[in-house]
Formats: structure tokens, C-alpha cells, sequence
């Protein structure tokens, strides 16, 4: 079939996709009945269910986001921005599965080896005992796969296998999707655990099909700015483990170092300054504390702007109006800048009230801070009628708030006792809370 790009049925631009033609079949064949074996369906009480062992990558904060280790057959995609150290993470954790007597193979479709040499020299003398393949032909990978037979192969990147017998460009749909499709089928058949290196679009979203994500049985997003050496791994579907499971990862010259105690590198430099507030989230299983700061200053603009970095803008737009409706903190004509610090990215609702507390600390000039001087510590969802609503694993929040000496915390009432939380029902409470024990700094003025 001749390329086009406008589908002749429907009118609609860059909808055809190029798949493998089935075999041709006679006329009188397809108007016959299919014969086939019927299946038999078995109840599940009747399905012997073995505990597999997992493969592990000797990176305590990898294997904790993948449920314990990688599992034998498996298929894992991960995806991150370009330098942003998706090819260090996989070359150390097949160099530890290597020297733990696991087989591992490198499939570099990007690369020469000797590229991969270079950054693998950085890693230590087991990444260079790493088997690599430089192939972008499915058919010679899957027949290197089929002949060497590793437990766990990483094919760097999807976006560069294709097929022979599809015209179309490496990282196309149809070539992406039937290469995941193969990968799958002898990742299954051989019990070979296959880790997919993948692209992500200018939003931040992997690239390719969708399907490609519904097909494995495991997505990790590895996030983080490349200006900083902070780095965080997260689940974003897991058949084998939690979802929403958050590694975190520092960057260094000697490849990717774990952050076993997150909290402490991110709150070190807080010291309750004007805006600045401590958030208690929790990222997966894990709490940990952020700082959250805000600055709030007069627009020259028509519409003020509203800037973020880690959070959502809409959810920060949607506090703005709350505080003005149900705390009379008004906002209209000034510009809002609101940043979590250290490149993490919070998602969770139970950053409500860290975000309107910084950023009324910024509004009227006063900073917040808790027990002995130390920044403030909170958590709660905002509700829009005003009221502060309860969210998960408060308790383990305060316990953490609590070991680094930022206690009381400040967040929504809780059914049961919980030392070192300070309860609020409503945003308007929290608020006259928090600025009850601080002080205006020198200087400052309200916007």
C-alpha cells in the first residue's frame, strides 16, 4: 500500500497506522466456520499459585519501587527525559545482577559499544562485564535473546527497534507497538525479564501507543530537573508491587547514589523563612517532608500571573480561590509564585494546606514557624467550602514531622489521637493557628 496521510474513509489526518498484513486466505475459507478447541475454564481455587523469586538489582531504592525485585518474565518500562540518567540506573542494576551470578544483556539501539564503554567505565569494573548487543533490528535481537537466554535483558530504547517487514520509521506506532508486542511474547515464553527504556514526549508523557503502557506489567517514571542532583523514581502501575512507589536517587560522578533518608536532604536548608513552610506527604509507603515555598508580589499585569514548579497550577489556582472566599486572603492583583523545593514533584491532595500557609505567610509579610523557632509543618486537603479534610497515613506523617523536631503539625482533625498534631477544621482555623505563634519578619510588608 502507497503512503498517505489522510485517511480516505473518515477525512482525518495521521490516523493510519501500518500493521502486519494476516495471511491471505481463499475466498470460500472466510465464509467458512472456524473450527477450534474450546477452552476449559477452571475456577481459581483450583489454580496452584507459586512463589516466584525475584531478581534483585542490589538498589535497595529500585527494587523497593519495583515490589521487592524484578520478576522473572516480567516486562518494565521506564521512561524519563533525556539526561536525566534512565541508561546509568539500568547499567548499575544489571552490573549487580551480573556480579550476583544473574545473566544480563544491554541492547543498545542508540549507541555503539563502545559509548556504552564510556559510561559504564564510570560505574565500576563489574558494569564492564556486562554483555551489550548495538542492534536496532528486532528480528536479530530476538534471536540474540532466544540464543543467549538472560535473566534480565534492557533494550535501550524501544523507540529504535523495528521490523523489517513494516515500512514505516523506527518509533512509529506500528513499529513500536509490534516490537513491544514480540518483546512480550518471548519475555513470557523464555522467563527472561525485559526492562523497556523509553522516550517521553515535550509534555513529560512516554511516547508511542498507549497500548504500549497497558502491555507491561510495570511503568516507572524517572523524574527530576537535570540542573539538580536529585533524581526520583516512581511507579505509575505495578502488577507485582504498589502503585505510586517513590525511590529517590541523587546524581553524582560516580553514576546514581541512593537517598535512603529523603526528608532530611530536602528540609536541611529550610530555616522558616518569609513563605516557607514544611510539607509532611507521603510518596507511596514512605513520608517524607518537602519544603514548600511561596512569593507573593503586586502585578503590573492585567492578570497576575501564576507560576509553580512541582505541583499542579490548576490545584494551586483552586486554593487561591478558597483563600480568598473562606479566609479573606486576597490575591487578585498581585502575582503568585509557589515552587517545591529540591525538583520533587507532589501530586497528592494532602498539599493543600502547605501550599495556601506559604503562600499567606508570603501575602502578609510574617513567617510561620512551630516548637524552638523551626519551620512549620502541616498537611490537609482544602476543601472548597473551606473545611480541612482528612487524608491518609496522618499518623506517619506526624511521626515524621516529629523526628525532626517539627512538631506541633498542623493539619485536619483526626478521629483518633494522634501526639504532635495540632487538628483544624477549616482552612480559616489553620490559619489563625499557624500565625498565632509567629512573628512578622523586619521589613516586610503585605502585598
Amino acid at each position: 500500500m502507497a503512503w498517505t496521510g489522510r485517511c480516505p474513509e473518515c477525512g482525518e489526518w495521521n490516523t493510519l497506522v501500518e500493521s502486519v498484513a494476516p495471511q491471505a486466505r481463499s475466498p470460500k475459507a472466510g465464509r467458512e466456520k472456524i473450527a477450534a478447541p474450546a477452552g476449559r475454564p477452571v475456577a481459581l481455587r483450583e489454580v496452584v499459585a507459586t512463589e516466584t523469586a525475584r531478581h534483585r538489582t542490589g538498589i535497595a531504592e529500585f527494587d523497593r519501587v519495583l515490589g521487592g525485585g524484578i520478576v522473572p518474565g516480567s516486562m518494565v518500562l521506564l521512561g524519563g527525559s533525556p539526561g536525566i540518567g534512565k541508561s546509568t540506573l539500568t547499567g548499575m542494576a544489571l552490573a549487580n545482577l551480573g556480579a550476583g551470578g544473574a545473566g544480563a544483556l544491554y541492547v543498545s539501539g542508540e549507541e555503539s559499544p563502545a559509548q556504552v564503554r564510556l559510561r559504564a567505565e564510570r560505574l565500576g569494573p563489574e558494569a564492564l562485564e556486562v554483555r551489550v548487543l548495538a542492534e536496532s533490528s528486532l528480528e536479530t535481537v530476538l534471536a540474540t535473546i532466544e540464543s543467549e537466554r538472560p535473566a534480565v535483558c534492557v533494550i535501550d530504547s524501544i523507540q529504535t527497534m523495528h521490523r523489517s517487514d513494516l515500512s514505516g520509521a523506527p518509533g512509529s506506532v506500528g513499529q513500536v507497538r509490534e516490537a513491544a508486542n514480540s518483546l512480550a511474547e518471548t519475555a513470557k515464553r523464555l522467563d527472561v525479564a525485559v526492562i523497556l527504556v523509553g522516550h517521553v514526549t515535550k509534555e513529560g508523557s512516554l511516547a508511542g501507543p498507549r497500548v504500549l503502557e497497558h502491555l507491561v506489567d510495570c511503568v516507572l517514571q524517572f523524574e527530576g530537573e537535570r540542573e539538580r542532583t536529585y533524581r526520583t523514581l516512581r511507579a505509575v502501575k505495578n502488577r507485582f508491587g504498589a502503585t505510586s512507589e517513590v525511590g529517590v536517587f541523587e546524581m553524582r560522578s560516580g553514576g546514581l547514589t541512593e537517598v535512603s533518608d529523603p526528608s532530611a536532604r530536602f528540609v536541611e536548608d529550610a530555616n522558616g523563612a518569609l513563605g516557607s513552610v514544611i510539607l509532611a506527604s507521603m510518596e507511596g509507603t514512605r513520608p517524607v517532608l518537602v519544603e514548600v515555598q511561596a512569593l507573593v508580589s503586586p502585578s503590573e499585569l492585567e492578570i497576575p500571573r501564576r507560576v509553580v514548579n512541582g505541583i499542579d497550577r490548576n490545584r494551586l489556582s483552586m486554593i487561591l480561590a478558597v483563600l480568598a472566599r473562606h479566609a479573606g486572603v486576597g490575591l487578585g492583583t498581585a502575582d503568585v509564585f509557589v515552587n517545591a523545593v529540591g525538583g520533587v514533584r507532589i501530586d497528592e491532595p494532602g498539599a493543600d494546606l502547605a501550599v495556601a500557609l506559604a503562600v499567606a505567610s508570603a501575602q502578609r509579610g510574617q513567617a510561620l514557624s512551630g516548637r524552638d523557632g523551626k519551620p512549620l509543618a502541616c498537611f490537609g486537603e482544602l476543601g472548597l467550602t473551606g473545611d480541612l479534610r482528612y487524608v491518609a497515613h496522618a499518623d506517619r506523617r506526624v511521626t515524621e514531622a516529629v523526628k525532626f523536631g517539627l512538631d506541633p503539625v498542623i493539619g485536619p482533625r483526626s478521629g483518633e489521637r494522634i501526639e504532635g498534631l495540632n487538628g483544624s477544621g477549616t482552612v480559616r482555623e489553620a490559619l489563625r493557628t499557624a500565625f498565632s505563634g509567629s512573628t512578622a519578619k523586619p521589613g516586610a510588608e503585605a502585598a
